[in-house]
């Protein structure tokens, strides 16, 4: 633990000029989370212009996807090296390259290579913003101002489902794209402008060479804080991440009857729900920062036990529980943001860059992997080349998300196990939840 950088900090208001710079690098994430869903939002019209099947646009995604989890770690190993401005300055320009690509292209290969410079520069953005708030704000604020970038970065995906297809629908496929292309390279230009990695004298030294790279990334993986971080984000993430990005809409249509209308409703309580749970888990880290795990649990019990209720119904699940479903899966992406806040406390920041970047390849290695394997078992139990899937096969399907949440949850116990341990030997001896919740009540320690 690292208690004495974060009650140092604790003590600082952050100035005017640290929400300046932290909307600045919120616009960068925004635009960033915005090139990243703007193929997804004109699949239809990417069918029809580059003559392909859902399979092939299915494959821009998962390409999407794949770059950006594997570039986490050296994204993560650079942005120590090089800093925060100019890794979402990298970023912000490779994305509009992909998108420029993108609005040129007229054939599938050259899609998937736009794709893939989008995911690169996506991969760049996200763990790099979150090094400007670790190092702009006092620490018992980070929390809260972690989640609030998670759930205002979204306002780029709402951007893409409206803005961007009534312009797609307006204009052309062509114009559309250059115009997505132009608005990355004037988020390059005001990144370049006005945003610095930290505050005057509160930058850490820059790594300076191939060996102390290696040396930091190593003392990174062996950090209990670093590998907690990786388990917490892959076990809360995935199954909410794998629902809206892909598998919820044909669940709850082609499985549950629902209409369309009432389908894309759901997925947008989805997303209200973050937005609302986010800030509250933000404080309740600050407050808690030793309790942290407790709320993961509490997460990982709500979601696996609605799926498991949802998935044993028989026949057709009522409305009101795929309504608590989707309640539950909204808790997902913000109980995720807890691993970088593990990252944050039990790494110095010179290792900040290469801890968020371990941390954040668990969630979408975990997504990535569930929306292959739905896919398959999916094919697998429904004959021909049929897409019509019924009940029984997404029930199957769905099911594989249980051997993810077992990795999660002993990756979770072991490393807090190893952190507990940690503190015991500093004198530091958790008191139990229940003891320590009256004595918060009471004004007293949670400790003994």
């Amino acid at each position: 633990m690292q208690p004495t950088r974060d009650g140092a900090l604790s003590a600082v208001r952050p100035s005017a000029r640290a929400y300046a710079v932290w909307i600045v690098a919120l616009t960068a994430y925004a635009v960033a989370v915005f090139h990243r869903a703007s193929l997804g939002v004109a699949a239809v019209e990417a069918q029809e212009r580059f003559s392909a099947g859902a399979s092939a646009v299915s494959l821009f995604l998962v390409l999407q996807l794949a770059v950006y989890a594997a570039l986490q770690v050296p994204v993560g190993v650079a942005l120590d090296r090089f800093g925060s401005r100019r890794m979402i300055l990298s970023g912000a320009i490779t994305m509009a390259a992909g998108q420029l690509v993108l609005a040129l292209a007229t054939d599938v290969p050259t899609a998937i290579a736009a794709r893939v410079l989008v995911g690169a520069g996506d991969a760049m953005t996200f763990i790099s913003v979150l090094r400007v708030v670790g190092l702009w704000f006092p620490g018992r604020r980070v929390p809260l101002m972690t989640q609030l970038t998670g759930i205002l970065g979204q306002v780029g995906s709402i951007v893409a489902a409206y803005p961007l297809v009534a312009f797609l629908h307006g204009t052309s496929w062509q114009t559309t794209f250059l115009g997505a292309a132009g608005t990355g390279v004037l988020v390059a230009v005001l990144v370049l402008v006005a945003l610095r990695d930290a505050p005057a004298g509160a930058e850490p030294a820059p790594v300076a060479g191939l060996g102390e790279l290696r040396g930091n990334l190593a003392a990174t993986w062996r950090e209990p804080g670093t590998r907690i971080g990786l388990y917490t984000h892959l076990v809360t993430q995935f199954s909410g991440t794998v629902f809206a990005l892909l598998w919820g809409y044909p669940f709850l249509v082609l499985a549950q009857g629902l209409s369309p209308l009432l389908a894309a409703a759901l997925l947008t309580l989805l997303v209200l729900v973050g937005m609302v749970v986010g800030p509250l888990f933000g404080r309740l880290c600050a407050r808690w920062p030793l309790r942290r795990s407790d709320l993961v649990f509490g997460i990982l019990a709500a979601t696996v036990s609605t799926w498991t209720v949802v998935l044993l119904w028989p026949g057709r699940a009522p409305l009101p529980l795929l309504v608590l479903l989707v309640v539950v899966l909204g808790t997902n992406g913000p109980g995720s943001m807890i691993g970088f806040d593990y990252a944050r406390t039990e790494n110095p920041a010179e290792r900040m860059g290469s801890a968020s970047g371990v941390v954040n390849v668990g969630g979408f290695v975990a997504s990535l992997l569930t929306i292959l394997a739905i896919g398959l078992v999916l094919d697998v139990l429904t004959p021909g080349s049929s897409t019509v899937y019924d009940l029984g096969a997404f029930r199957a399907a769905f099911a594989v998300q249980y051997l993810f949440w077992a990795i999660g949850l002993v990756g979770v116990l072991r490393h807090r196990r190893q952190l507990r341990g940690r503190l015991a030997r500093d004198g530091i001896v958790l008191a139990p939840l229940t003891a320590a919740v009256r004595a918060r009540l009471r004004g007293g320690s949670a400790y003994r």
